[in-house]
């Protein structure tokens, strides 16, 4: 799978750069991405205009992952590089280090639909947290690992 932005979150839109500057937005001791999967989701143009995590998992077409050993991941300010190019007046954010969830199996018949990029504390919750960015993400868990491979090039996000 290789990330890149369906959907900046109307939120987070003109703000992208705070959040992913680990100089600016993940410069405190517990600030982290937080990357969370749904496996039922909104169309894209509804679901980008959550607030926080918990408005959009009380919609209820919007379902977070339950696949055995599906658990949120954590992303901290050392696997993040954030740049801006002046001269062209382009920034972006790449989240360094692969998200691998091991050995994941259906708990029922669900398959894996979104994949979304959050911010907030590590200690947060769902109310604090704040969806930055929406990822196609279709997979089926069938025991094995699933890992997001996230755009090495281009970032989890830019603008230009």
């Amino acid at each position: 799978f290789l990330a890149m932005a369906n959907q900046v979150m109307n939120i987070a839109r003109g703000a992208i750069g705070y959040y992913g500057d680990d100089a600016r937005g993940l410069n405190g001791a517990t600030d982290r991405l937080h990357i969370v999967v749904l496996e039922a989701n909104e169309v894209d143009d509804t679901l980008n205009n959550y607030d926080t995590l918990s408005a959009l998992l009380a919609a209820t077409l919007n379902t977070e992952a339950t696949s055995t050993n599906y658990a949120r991941k954590l992303v901290d300010s050392t696997d993040i590089t954030f740049t801006v190019d002046d001269s062209g007046n382009t920034a972006k954010v790449v989240v360094d280090a692969d998200t691998t969830w091991t050995s994941v199996s259906q708990s029922g018949t669900e398959s894996w639909t979104k994949l979304l990029v959050c911010w907030g504390t590590s200690g947060a919750t769902d109310a604090n947290i704040k969806p930055l960015t929406h990822h196609d993400f279709s997979v089926t868990p069938n025991g094995g690992d699933i890992t997001a491979n996230f755009d090495q090039t281009n970032g989890i996000w830019g603008s230009s």
